[in-house]
């Protein structure tokens, strides 16, 4: 198992990157690495840090302002290579549709809840260090 997996959370609020990070702990399950945060606050920045490389899994709000996260998570599927597999926040669990539009591999509603998001950030993280192995 690789040391760490690192995570980029796009949010405009400090509070909800806060909760991902709290509901995560050092590691969302005992069969994942540890997880290295990168905290985005802007579409740039989260291009920026995608351009670098090195990201395992992309979490993203989608009640982020200027730019929601459904929106950011449909522009990275079609411009970014190998695009990470991406976690939407949703507002409200009648958004599943949008969160499929947005082609996100998965979505959980806020506030992030202590149970179901790590489950999901673990799932995703199993998969994509499985493909790659």
């Amino acid at each position: 198992m690789q040391p760490t997996a690192t995570v980029l959370v796009y949010s405009d609020n400090a509070s909800t990157r806060e909760q991902v990070r709290l509901a995560t702990g050092r590691r969302p399950a005992a069969d994942v690495p540890a997880v290295d945060f990168i905290e985005c606050a802007t579409l740039p920045a989260v291009l920026k840090e995608l351009d670098r490389g090195g990201v395992d899994v992309c979490v993203l709000d989608g009640e982020a302002t200027p730019v929601g996260g459904m929106g950011v998570c449909r522009q990275l599927k079609d411009e970014i290579f190998q695009c990470p597999p991406v976690l939407l926040l949703m507002g409200r669990p009648q958004d599943a549709w949008l969160a499929t539009w947005s082609r996100a591999e998965a979505a959980v509603t806020l506030p992030v809840d202590p149970v179901e998001f790590p489950d999901a950030l673990a799932a995703l993280l199993r998969d994509r260090l499985a493909i790659q192995a």
